[in-house]
């Protein structure tokens, strides 16, 4: 089912219903992609159908190959991307696991890959259902990761994707975190700009003097060994430390073109005018969560939400300088880090590290839920909120809850 009509916002915009992995399909199709590579796993593999569709009706010049497995299909968007194509690819779970080695030398070849990666549980037990563990396996290898809320963040954040990656001062790949079923599967109105909107905030693709071409004799993955890894590995990293100033950039352009995408470009705040206590994480859940803080509102509790964007890089000061406001911020994990400080979730461990310079620091909860794609309830969502108050409110908590464990 598809509705258009004329959207009440900047520029030439229509409205369409779609689903998150439609969504990416059309800005794929406005961001002139030149490659893309496919092997089907679900929940990814909406997307690649949605791209082939664009391709048969005329709608998408592209070269559409199909692999033979994940680690393949990686691998020659690799190459396509040093050659000088943009290019777009995805998958989900193991599938991404599968890609690995080709996952872990993009960053360092500084190629500006774009994936989707639908989240889902990594085998064994194999489920469909939504967990964030697999995109989350590159964070610490240079891939920059954004986690979005609904289908019309699927299609802004592809973009920004493309230009944020391909920005000189970056030239890293960049991940879109696209919760399985939830996101991936389900309708909503989207509003598409028009090709002119799209070519004034995305520039061609250019890498310049690092295009790999006869004609431009230059090494690519090179073997060092012990010599030059140190300084290779500087390289990148100083190019991390730009990210966060071309994502500012990025942002403001957005916004100036095509009129949304909210005041900060790291994550959003929901009704935290007043609040002593929040929730905070990322992807589907923002839905439920702002149902909760409106109902609790309702209730006289002063509760609100912060909805991460940017999981990498991730916005350690920025967030510093705002969570130091509530007195208790409860962490919804939709992953697990076995071992960890506290054996709590990998976005409790991060944010605690982010505030630990912090001369006030709210006290951190931590709930792990949500996995394997089961649904983050209105009770789940009113027992943390009440969780996360209690510990506003000084009384002692657990550190670390498991929400929704069956006995």
């Amino acid at each position: 089912m598809t509705v258009e009509k004329q959207a009440g916002s900047p520029g030439n915009q229509t409205e369409k219903l779609m689903t998150g992995t439609q969504a990416v399909a059309q800005a794929v199709r406005l961001a002139d992609v030149d490659v893309t590579a496919a092997y089907p796993i679900r929940p990814y593999d909406g997307v690649m159908q949605a791209v082939a569709k664009l391709i048969a009706d005329g709608d998408l010049d592209a070269e559409y190959i199909v692999a033979e497995g994940e680690h393949s299909q990686f691998e020659i968007c690799k190459h396509a991307s040093a050659v000088g194509s943009r290019v777009f690819v995805g998958s989900s779970g193991v599938g991404w696991m599968y890609a690995m080695e080709s996952l872990a030398v993009t960053p360092t070849l500084r190629l500006p890959v774009v994936a989707m990666i639908g989240n889902r549980a990594l085998d064994d037990p194999g489920a469909f259902g939504v967990e964030h563990n697999d995109a989350m396996a590159v964070r610490d290898l240079g891939w920059q990761l954004f986690w979005v809320e609904d289908a019309q963040e699927c299609f802004d954040a592809t973009l920004m994707a493309y230009r944020v990656g391909e920005d000189s001062r970056v030239s890293f790949p960049v991940g879109l975190g696209v919760d399985g079923a939830f996101i991936t599967h389900s309708q909503t109105l989207l509003k598409i700009p028009d090709q002119e909107m799209v070519d004034e905030f995305l520039p061609p693709y250019d890498l310049g003097d690092r295009l790999l071409h006869p004609d431009n004799p230059i090494s690519i993955a090179p073997q060092a060994n012990e010599d030059w890894v140190m300084e290779i590995r500087k390289q990148t990293d100083d190019a991390a430390h730009r990210v966060k100033d071309v994502i500012r950039e990025a942002h403001a352009d957005f916004r100036r073109i095509f009129g949304r995408g909210g005041g900060n470009p790291f994550f959003e705040e929901y009704m935290t005018e007043d609040a002593d206590y929040v929730l905070f994480g990322m992807g589907s859940l923002g839905l439920p969560a702002k149902v909760m803080v409106r109902r609790l509102r309702d209730q006289g509790q002063k509760v609100g939400f912060v909805r991460l964007k940017w999981f990498r890089p991730f916005p350690d000061e920025e967030l510093a300088e705002v969570l130091t406001r509530f007195k208790a911020v409860g962490i919804v994990d939709r992953d697990y880090s076995y071992g960890s400080p506290k054996q709590g979730g990998v976005l409790f461990t991060d944010l605690r590290a982010a505030l630990y310079d912090s001369e006030v620091r709210p006290k951190l909860v931590n709930f792990i839920g949500g996995l394997g794609g089961r649904e983050l309830t209105p009770e789940m969502m009113d027992d943390m909120a009440d969780t996360t108050r209690r510990a506003a409110e000084g009384e002692s908590v657990p550190t670390v809850r498991w929400i929704g464990v069956r006995e």
